[in-house]
């Protein structure tokens, strides 16, 4: 068990939910408002994707993760930044002729996932460390070995940790091959993505397979989507974990009780602390994950 919990807010993704809850944030202000409002709750992480104010549509756009995080950081609350980096992998297939790529294909290079990261500099940005079917039809997640190795040596060079999105064990036996080849700075971080279709499940048997897998000397988090989101924080702690919650993987409380960023993030503030462990500071988890220290960014 892991008894000095991080605790990861991820507030709004790229799934399809702004129309399914008012509580989903769009805008560059309502983005960061929820992620300020979740590490005063408890927070020492948040993750951040952006999306077109217009549309809800999820988004590469660097001015929009410039306007968020400029607005978090003059805020004066202390948080650790997470940003996306897996955006630009989505490509949709068409049934007929599968060589041709339809609406909803967003397929850029490794390097053209990344200009916000080298702009801002977050303290973490993640890297989807491989390819899956990306639930029903036609829809894959691209991000191939070649593709990998080159993300992993920019982001190296940029001093930002990267957090090792890790959907199904092959992709976790790569990341470790990339820890080996010395892509990763010690100490590494993998996030374990549980019950994505078509990833790993969210059965407690397979995370104790994947926590078996991981590096020596490896921090890790672990999350759930759905209603099963609040439940993995206990069992994400005690398989030795950190823990995620947010918008982005479940819009609920409970049972027919639309959440918010805040109010989970407080949720999952008591469940660490009921199982008698401490949820870590912001500066705690920078100690613990190994990150740099940043002035005048």
């Amino acid at each position: 068990m892991n008894r000095d919990v991080i605790i990861t807010c991820a507030v709004t993704g790229a799934g399809d939910t702004v129309g399914r809850s008012p509580h989903v944030p769009v805008t560059p202000a309502a983005i960061a408002a929820d992620a300020i409002a979740a590490a005063r709750a408890g927070a020492a992480v948040v993750h951040i994707h952006v999306r077109d104010p217009e549309t809800g549509s999820p988004s590469r756009a660097v001015e929009l993760y410039r306007e968020t995080v400029t607005r978090i950081r003059d805020s004066g609350v202390d948080v650790v930044l997470n940003l996306t980096a897996g955006m630009g992998g989505d490509l949709v297939l068409d049934a007929e002729d599968p060589l041709k790529p339809v609406d909803g294909t967003d397929l850029v290079n490794a390097l053209e996932r990344l200009p916000h990261v080298e702009e801002l500099l977050p303290d973490i940005c993640t890297l989807d460390c491989g390819s899956l079917n990306f639930g029903e039809g036609n829809q894959l997640y691209v991000s191939t070995p070649d593709m990998l190795r080159t993300g992993a040596k920019r982001v190296q060079e940029l001093g930002v940790k990267p957090e090792l999105e890790i959907f199904d064990t092959g992709q976790l036996w790569f990341a470790t091959v990339l820890v080996e080849e010395g892509l990763i700075d010690a100490p590494s971080l993998f996030q374990l993505c549980m019950g994505i279709p078509y990833g790993a499940p969210a059965d407690p048997g397979v995370l104790a397979a994947e926590v078996n897998l991981l590096p020596e000397g490896a921090n890790f988090a672990s999350f759930a989507i759905g209603r099963d989101q609040l439940p993995w924080v206990a069992q994400s702690v005690l398989a030795g974990g950190h823990a995620r919650v947010g918008l982005e993987d479940n819009l609920y409380l409970s049972r027919g009780v639309k959440a918010t960023n805040e109010q989970l993030t407080e949720r999952a503030v008591e469940i660490v602390q009921n199982l008698g462990a401490s949820v870590a500071t912001p500066d705690r988890a920078r100690a613990i994950l190994g990150l740099k220290e940043r002035t005048g960014v």
